[in-house]
């Protein structure tokens, strides 16, 4: 990408940030579940059912396994009761505790993010097994592509948990493993770009440096959300900035990897910029779940399955080139 186009793109990536960053602080507040029908709805229902005495309603074994309990389906039966009267009087849909009302599937209270979640946790064991595959273990780069993939795994097995059961729990795991997955993604990069990870001293010292910063600031991340406040935009803020750095070291890569090797797979890092970029944009574009199921934020779970299975292909192609020319110094 010529350099007059990349400072445009990243001009509409930056307003696509500060929009989501304001979407992100007026979503705080729900006013689905501060409404007077909901509550009133709520209440008649735990008088009826929840109360001592009362003769509850069953509840299946498969959703009692994911911890659902008389006050919790109170809950999400008043959703789905005051959804289906605004839905008749031709009102819009609202959010209730900061989501839609999504139908629930074997228990899962978000069931396609669920799913995507787990296509994302495959696309990275599938990238760690290429890798392990592919990679001689003598490569000096390998370690940290599979730690790339362990991290990626962790962070969507916490992923596909929250979407499951929404508890404060599962959120802390979600958020603290995606903010490791993305800065770690912000720490391998300069450590490939600029070959941090070859032997000589000052490389050492910089790598040294550079390791220890990204784990005071992930430490720090993690303290100020558990210790100081539970801040969404701030979460939100910090993930997109780690996230503006490595695009723009690897869209940079990609285009100096491009016009000097003529290889079209150097393109594919610039490529999933461009991908993942989009797939955040369905965040800015949040709408009532398509039947009841499918969200922005899970079709953008859906669109970063393809970026992550071309990146590992990237990264495999990029470890060969890299063994074939050190090859052929040697010789």
């Amino acid at each position: 990408m010529p350099p007059s186009h990349s400072g445009r793109s990243w001009a509409r990536v930056l307003v696509l940030t500060l929009v989501a960053l304001a979407l992100c602080g007026a979503a705080s507040a729900s006013v689905g579940d501060r409404s007077a029908e909901f509550r009133k709805c709520l209440e008649v229902c735990r008088a009826e059912n929840c109360a001592p005495g009362k003769e509850q309603t069953p509840i299946p074994l498969r959703r009692r396994l994911l911890l659902w309990n008389c006050a919790s389906e109170c809950d999400y039966t008043c959703q789905h009761i005051v959804t289906a009267a605004r839905v008749a009087d031709a009102r819009p849909i609202v959010q209730f505790h900061g989501k839609w009302p999504f139908y629930r599937f074997l228990g899962m209270q978000e069931p396609f993010s669920v799913l995507f979640s787990l296509g994302n946790l495959w696309a990275h064991w599938d990238g760690l097994r290429k890798v392990r595959a592919s990679v001689p273990a003598s490569y000096p780069l390998r370690p940290w592509y599979e730690w790339l993939a362990r991290i990626g795994i962790t962070s969507w097995v916490f992923s596909a948990l929250f979407h499951t059961r929404d508890f404060p729990l599962t959120e802390q795991l979600d958020y603290f493993a995606a903010g490791a997955s993305v800065l770690y993604g912000m720490y391998y990069s300069p450590i490939r770009i600029f070959r941090l990870d070859r032997p000589s001293p000052r490389r050492r010292s910089l790598l040294r440096l550079w390791s220890l910063l990204c784990a005071l600031l992930y430490l720090a991340h993690v303290a100020y959300l558990k210790g100081v406040r539970w801040d969404y935009t701030y979460n939100m803020a910090a993930n997109v900035a780690a996230g503006i750095v490595q695009n723009i070291l690897w869209s940079w890569f990609s285009y100096d990897r491009y016009r000097k090797s003529r290889r079209s797979w150097a393109t594919w890092p610039g490529l999933v910029v461009a991908w993942v970029t989009f797939a955040m944009s369905m965040e800015l574009f949040d709408f009532p779940p398509w039947l009841g199921c499918i969200d922005a934020h899970s079709l953008w779970h859906l669109l970063t399955i393809g970026p992550t299975i071309l990146w590992y292909n990237f990264l495999v192609k990029d470890s060969r080139a890299d063994l074939a020319g050190t090859e052929r110094l040697k010789a």
